[in-house]
C-alpha cells in the first residue's frame, strides 16, 4: 500500500494483448460513486460486443472522509478481474478513480492466474500512461497586508511552501494561501515575530490538495 495519496489528473487508456484475447483498460478521474456508474454504463455501450468489461473503483463517500472501494468481475471466474485491478489501484494510493478493463476472448482460456497477471497488467499499463499529482493536508490563511509588506511576506511564503490561491489587491492586500500541515506552526511564529504581533492572518481551516501544470487546487 503506497502512504502517499495521488489523484488522477487525466485519463488514460492501454491495451494488452494475451494469447489472442485483447484486454483494454479505461482508466477515468471520477469523483463519486454515481459519476463511476455512470461511466462504467458508457464503456458497456462503447464496448458492447466484448464479453466482459470488468471495473474497479475507488471514490471518497459524500463526507470526505470514508473511502468506498468497489470491483466487479464481469463474470470472469471470481477473484481474477475486479479485486486484482482494484488492487493496483489501492496499492497505488489512488483515489477518485475507476478503470475498466474490456476483454475480447481470443479462444485460449488463461487460466485463473494468468487472468489476474492479464487484469492487473492491463491497468499498471494504463498507470504508466496517466498523469497523477500528489495529494497533500495542509492549512488555508488569509493575509492582510499593507503593500510595504508584502514582499516580507512573500519571501516567509516561500521558506515555509505557502502556495497563493487567491489575491485581491486594493487598498491593501489580501493574500489567500495554503502551505502543509508540517510548516503551519513556523508560518504562523514568523509572521507574529516579523510584525510585531499584529494579527494580519486568519486560519480558514484544513484542506487537501493538488497541484498541476497551472498551478494548486483545493480537493
Amino acid at each position: 500500500m503506497s502512504d502517499c495519496e495521488q489523484l488522477l489528473m487525466k485519463g488514460a487508456t492501454a491495451e494488452y494483448v494475451e494469447k489472442r484475447s485483447k484486454f483494454i483498460a479505461t482508466m477515468l478521474s471520477v469523483k463519486s460513486e454515481e459519476e463511476a456508474l455512470r461511466e462504467i454504463d458508457v464503456i458497456r455501450k462503447k464496448y458492447n460486443d466484448a464479453r466482459h468489461n470488468c471495473y474497479a473503483y475507488i471514490v471518497y463517500d459524500e463526507d470526505g472522509i470514508s473511502v468506498i472501494e468497489r470491483s466487479s468481475d464481469d463474470g470472469e471466474p471470481s477473484g481474477t478481474a475486479g479485486r486484482p485491478m482494484l488492487d493496483v489501484i489501492s496499492g497505488n494510493g489512488i483515489r477518485d478513480v475507476l478503470v475498466v478493463v474490456t476483454r475480447y476472448f481470443g479462444g485460449v482460456k488463461l487460466g485463473p492466474g494468468g487472468l489476474v497477471r492479464a487484469y492487473q497488467t492491463a491497468v499498471s499499463d494504463a498507470l504508466t500512461n496517466a498523469e497523477l499529482t500528489n495529494v497533500k493536508s495542509g492549512i488555508r490563511y488569509t493575509l492582510n497586508l499593507d503593500y510595504t509588506s508584502l514582499a516580507t511576506a512573500q519571501h516567509l511564503m516561500k521558506e515555509t511552501d505557502a502556495r497563493e490561491i487567491n489575491s485581491i489587491y486594493d487598498e491593501s492586500v489580501m493574500l489567500e494561501v495554503i502551505l502543509p500541515d508540517e510548516n503551519e506552526k513556523r508560518f504562523t511564529d514568523r509572521l507574529t515575530e516579523m510584525f510585531n504581533g499584529r494579527q494580519i492572518y486568519e486560519p480558514l481551516g484544513p484542506v487537501r490538495y493538488g497541484e498541476s501544470e497551472s498551478g494548486v487546487f483545493v480537493i
